[in-house]
């Protein structure tokens, strides 16, 4: 009875791997520097988020340590009962700082971060105007909420100006939006984007998890990008920063309401000291010393200019994400294996994450990526694309 009780489940893994979609675990070994050990076997690492390669910095370390001894390895509890610290009180007020806003409140991860904002501050009889291509966090929270949701053409401020102007009769207008958007790794309009809400008296929201530490002055983020301000920055600390959970930064005001409506925020258990510990230090590093922003940065132009040289079709703009199209789901997983036999730990990006027919390698590069590191990636792209015949 068990086994014809699952056998839907077995029917849907079958769709699955026959689509080329079926995903799988693999062991990361060791730290995540350029070159880690997966599955007991050495690859250059070229698919982390670890933009700065912070998260195994020993100053992080040394800090979480010490962190842990104070405070102990667990929080023990939601921020408003037992789990708040002095620590977490310290990084609100340093990410605050960074991002030149008022205030800030810390989430235990990006992704509830962006759950909490948009579930608690829209609501009935508001609108939120959101890109086609915003992170499914960012499309959780709008269906959490009671709001009703518009989706504007990716990056098209002539599709969003029009949704602007058919939304006049709602309560409140939203516009959510990705500052770097994750998989095609080019930026958000976003001068135009406040313009547009100046105009049509609306908030604006940004989802800075791929820019915080990589774009605008000192790694501050998509709005210092612009020199532009916004009503609310979400962000997360996993990617650049080196450490894990999420924040979001605004005026007084509107962190007070988070902090007293954002159920992801009241229920949830609070980041452990270590890992805030970390984030404190990681933070103090990124701004007094743009070393690493610039490193990275050098890095990321070399890679897509040899890429786009050997004929690749190279999305992107001057982030750290730099998408290679290869197209279909299935030749795209069998490039990225073949990429790994030559020594590159690069998965394959595929449906639903990305449309039908442009599945693609995701190249995403750290500040700790040397020459060397780059020259062997460039070359496992030249001989798996002349195999493949995509080059």
């Amino acid at each position: 009875m068990h086994s014809t009780k699952n056998e839907w489940v077995q029917e849907e893994l079958i769709t699955i791997k026959e689509q080329g979609l079926y995903r799988g675990l693999r062991s990361v070994e060791s730290s995540y520097q350029p070159v880690v050990q997966i599955d007991g076997e050495e690859r250059v690492m070229a698919a982390s988020n670890n933009y700065l390669g912070l998260s195994s910095h020993e100053s992080l370390i040394s800090a979480a340590i010490e962190g842990m001894r104070t405070f102990g390895v667990g929080s023990t509890g939601s921020r408003l009962t037992t789990g708040n610290t002095r620590l977490h009180e310290l990084l609100e007020e340093r990410i605050a700082r960074f991002k030149q806003s008022e205030a800030a409140i810390l989430f235990s991860s990006g992704y509830l971060a962006n759950i909490g904002v948009l579930s608690s501050i829209a609501g009935e009889g508001d609108v939120v105007l959101s890109d086609a291509l915003n992170h499914a966090s960012i499309i959780d929270g709008c269906r959490l909420s009671k709001a009703k949701i518009k989706v504007y053409n990716h990056a098209d401020m002539s599709d969003l100006e029009k949704l602007l102007e058919r939304s006049q009769s709602y309560r409140r207008r939203f516009i959510v939006t990705d500052g770097v958007f994750s998989m095609d790794g080019n930026i958000a309009p976003l001068r135009d984007i406040v313009w547009l809400a100046e105009k049509f008296d609306a908030y604006v929201i940004v989802d800075d998890a791929h820019a915080t530490g990589v774009l605008g002055e000192k790694g501050r983020g998509t709005s210092s990008y612009f020199n532009v301000s916004v009503d609310l920055t979400i962000g997360t600390f996993s990617k650049a920063v080196g450490t894990e959970g999420g924040f979001v930064v605004g005026s007084h005001e509107m962190i007070t309401l988070l902090r007293n409506s954002a159920r992801s925020f009241i229920f949830q258990t609070a980041l452990s000291p270590g890992v805030v510990a970390a984030s404190i230090r990681a933070l103090e590093m990124i701004e007094h010393n743009t070393t690493l922003q610039d490193q990275l940065h050098r890095s990321i132009k070399q890679c897509r200019e040899e890429l786009r040289e050997l004929g690749y079709s190279v999305l992107g703009e001057e982030t750290s994400i730099l998408p290679v199209v290869i197209g279909d789901a299935t030749k795209a997983v069998q490039f990225s294996r073949e990429l790994e036999r030559e020594g590159v730990f690069a998965p394959a990006i595929r449906p639903p994450t990305v449309p039908d027919g442009e599945s693609r390698i995701r190249l995403t590069l750290m500040a700790t990526h040397h020459e060397k590191h780059i020259d062997h990636i460039v070359r496992a792209f030249y001989k798996v694309g002349k195999d493949f015949g995509v080059i």
